[in-house]
């Protein structure tokens, strides 16, 4: 289907034409007409679904249309990181483009006073969306520079995430500030029990719209290579011995972990940089600039992390350990192997990793390819069936980021862009000429029809 059948006004589909959108995914057919018909909804999709658009499409062009107070606040959506609601502030910038009286103001943590200040400007003023992490929020909402009397839309995008780092009671709090008509739209990667819990609390006869978890492209060569511990950084610096590899992300669950192996790499003089959640703002904007530039070779993050991380010509990604969850699996070896590249994904299985490796092995019906360990490191554990997982005595059945383990969750159906500078404050469009504009009546703007998915979503900036 193509977008200007799905009754958005003229100024977004001006903004699609000018991006070369013009075809939508079946997340975005699926959600747009039932967010414009004023409905609640429960959106389980993963990341690359086009998502984003999904929801920001509909909204900004129902604010477009007018009938909404102008000068308080009418949209608020709620991201886990920070590098997730840069990338919503960007992809905001694009598809407003050509509105002229809608804003918007990206409100997180990490950054300076000066930033603070802005955000404090933006909101008094009344900026019609707010793009926002929920600790920075309910910071701002508690000294009283948020005004939700005029809401209309609340929106939690990732919202597995957001509890799974334990913003549940900060997502209550900001829902019970919210008047009663306010329109409430979630999308989820998956859907545990908990997610169920939270929609049947904030939404109200919602429409559910499921995509089942897509597996990885073809073109992905995935290998693994069986081993114990404390071998993983030895086979990591093998493969940089053995070949001059750049374009390289090396994922680890744990923060300690991104530091331990960055430090590791740089003593071997790999070019490396590390991202985690205790770097500043600032320091991460750098890192990733560096990187997206070729300045940095390899890049070492977490998976929170790399929910900002979307850049074309990654050649090889490294899982250092194995995430206890298909689409963390899914979602870290798919930042390679894009637009048409190929792409390799390393998995390093240590004995306690075998359970879930094996599980992964599961949902994809195929057993990945086991390399052998190089000969100076010796061999690794044997890989066999683990029937069962077993934990340690008095240990609970959670992982590292504290959510359910995979074999606890139910899998029916589940499940970037990131822009390296810090969010600019309110956005303001200006409107254009008619000389580029795009063709009514046409729903072939293009000679391709080209999909809008948040791995497209390279919005250019405002003139």
């Amino acid at each position: 289907m193509f977008f200007d059948e799905l009754n958005l006004n003229d100024n977004i589909l001006d903004a699609l034409y000018d991006m070369r959108f013009d075809e939508c995914t079946p997340i975005q057919e699926a959600c747009i007409p039932a967010i414009l018909n004023k409905k609640d909804i429960l959106g389980v999709a993963q990341t690359g679904t086009g998502k984003t658009a999904a929801y920001l499409l509909p909204v900004l062009s129902l604010l477009d249309n007018g009938g909404y107070p102008k000068d308080k606040i009418n949209c608020i959506i709620m991201s886990p990181t920070r590098e997730l609601a840069q990338q919503i502030d960007q992809a905001m910038q694009g598809f407003s483009y050509y509105l002229q009286e809608v804003s918007s103001v990206a409100v997180y943590g990490g950054n300076d006073g000066n930033r603070y200040d802005q955000e404090i400007k933006s909101l008094k003023l009344g900026a019609d969306v707010i793009i926002a992490t929920p600790g920075r929020f309910i910071s701002h909402l508690s000294l009283g520079n948020i005004d939700t009397s005029g809401v209309s839309f609340f929106i939690l995008d990732e919202a597995d995430r957001m509890l799974d780092m334990g913003f549940y009671d900060d997502i209550m709090t900001i829902a019970k500030e919210l008047p009663p008509h306010c329109q409430n739209i979630m999308f989820s990667a998956t859907m545990p029990p908990k997610i169920e819990t939270l929609a049947r609390t904030i939404l109200k006869n919602p429409e559910t719209i499921k995509l089942a978890v897509s597996k990885p492209a073809e073109k992905i060569k995935q290998s693994a290579y069986v081993c114990y511990e404390p071998q993983k950084l030895k086979i990591v610096t093998s493969l940089f011995n053995a070949d001059n590899l750049q374009r390289v992300i090396i994922f680890s669950g744990k923060k300690d972990k991104v530091k331990d192996i960055n430090k590791a790499l740089l003593s071997k003089k790999i070019n490396s940089g590390a991202m985690h959640s205790d770097l500043s703002q600032a320091e991460r904007d750098e890192v990733m600039f560096k990187f997206k530039a070729g300045q940095i070779d390899v890049l070492v993050a977490t998976d929170i992390v790399s929910r900002g991380i979307d850049i074309d010509d990654i050649r090889m990604v490294i899982n250092y350990d194995v995430p206890h969850d298909v689409e963390d699996y899914i979602h870290r070896i798919g930042r390679t192997a894009r637009a048409d590249r190929d792409g390799k994904a390393i998995t390093l299985v240590s004995d306690e990793d075998m359970f879930y490796f094996q599980q992964i092995e599961q949902f994809l019906e195929k057993t990945i390819d086991k390399t052998p360990n190089p000969d100076n490191i010796g061999e690794g554990p044997e890989y066999k069936k683990v029937q069962k997982f077993a934990r340690k005595k008095g240990v609970k059945s959670r992982n590292s980021s504290g959510k359910a383990s995979f074999k606890q969750r139910h899998y029916k159906e589940t499940k970037n862009q990131q822009h390296d500078k810090n969010a600019t404050n309110t956005h303001h469009s200006k409107k254009k000429s008619n000389e580029n504009k795009r063709p009514k009546g046409s729903h072939k703007p293009v000679n391709r029809h080209n999909k809008l998915t948040e791995a497209s979503e390279n919005t250019p900036k405002k003139q």
